[in-house]
């Protein structure tokens, strides 16, 4: 199973990206979906998650302004990211797990990529 993060880049404050997450391998009917991010001297922090039943979550921080969303015939997940602060500015990660329930209160993913940064300059 592969993952690979793409659409970061660097954007003032209110503005917008649209982060991709391209996935192969991945076999298994049920699963968790996820985005992490992990800003300079800070945990890891769960953001936003969708399950194979179609439910998502969102941590408080992002509600109402990141949404997830997936393409299954492109085998791609997204997070679009709207109204972006600078405490967003983080590297941001995708994650995928067979589990598919408590998708965003799950700390351990069985497959990662390798992140693409966010900066939100004020």
């Amino acid at each position: 199973v592969q993952l690979q993060e793409s659409g970061g880049g660097s954007v003032q404050s209110g503005g917008s990206l649209r982060l991709s997450c391209a996935i192969s391998g991945y076999t298994y009917s049920t699963y968790c979906m996820a985005w992490f991010r992990q800003a300079p001297g800070k945990g890891r922090e769960g953001v936003a998650a969708i399950s194979s039943f179609g439910s998502t979550s969102y941590a408080d921080s992002v509600k109402g302004r990141l949404t997830i969303s997936q393409d299954n015939a492109k085998n791609t997940l997204y997070l679009l990211m709207n109204s972006l602060k600078p405490e967003d500015t983080a590297m941001y990660y995708c994650a995928a797990d067979r589990a598919n329930v408590y998708c965003l209160l799950r700390n351990k993913y069985d497959y990662w990529g390798q992140g693409t940064q966010v900066t939100v300059s004020s």
